[in-house]
């Protein structure tokens, strides 16, 4: 019986202390759709560029990522845009409409190194550079990009203004996902820029 005493008092300690009760204990997370999942993730990386000076212009189609960039190269009176090849993005419809448009587009091809340093210039003297990020990393706002020859990382570092796709799919948690994603092989034959703001 003294033990039932026992149990009974420690219980009206816990409870007039102000322990949780049962009933606050936090409840088991909600599973969620993928869909769901990558647009809260994207919604993370908006949030985070924006709040380090980067500007985030939406999650769009690919016909609509295509007029949004004509139309920026408008608003902001681009006349030169660097373009490199894309990894998963149609890079030459995006460079297709931009000629259309009047602008003029350097593209970024693999070549010997000593046409390399005149590459540079050309894509140093472009209004905007355009790029396809390998990842988006939510917690950040950070963008990485490997570079190739076909995307050299000057895309992103020379000209003065850049312009990063990257698909929705390819956006993760943080960076410790991203290397994971990204593999030791990856990381070790690339180079990689992470680029924030």
């Amino acid at each position: 019986m003294a033990e039932l005493h026992k149990v009974i008092a420690n219980l009206k300690t816990a409870l007039e202390s102000g322990a949780p009760k049962a009933a606050d204990a936090p409840a088991p997370p909600v599973p969620t759709a993928p869909s769901a999942h990558r647009a809260e993730l994207a919604t993370s990386v908006a949030r985070e560029l924006e709040a380090v000076g980067g500007n985030f212009l939406g999650i769009l189609t690919p016909a609509q990522a295509v007029a949004r960039i004509v139309s920026l190269a408008n608003e902001l009176s681009i006349r030169t845009v660097a373009i490199g090849n894309g990894a998963m993005h149609d890079m030459g419809a995006i460079g297709e409409a931009l000629e259309r448009n009047g602008q003029t587009i350097v593209r970024t091809v693999p070549m010997a190194d000593d046409e390399r340093a005149a590459m540079r210039t050309r894509v140093a003297n472009a209004d905007l550079g355009i790029a396809e990020a390998d990842f988006a990393i939510a917690s950040t706002g950070t963008l990485a990009v490997t570079s190739t020859a076909w995307r050299p990382s000057s895309l992103t570092l020379l000209p003065p203004a850049s312009l990063v796709l990257v698909r929705i799919d390819r956006v993760v948690a943080n960076l410790a996902a991203m290397l994971e994603a990204l593999g030791p092989d990856g990381v070790a034959a690339n180079r990689l820029t992470l680029i924030t703001g």
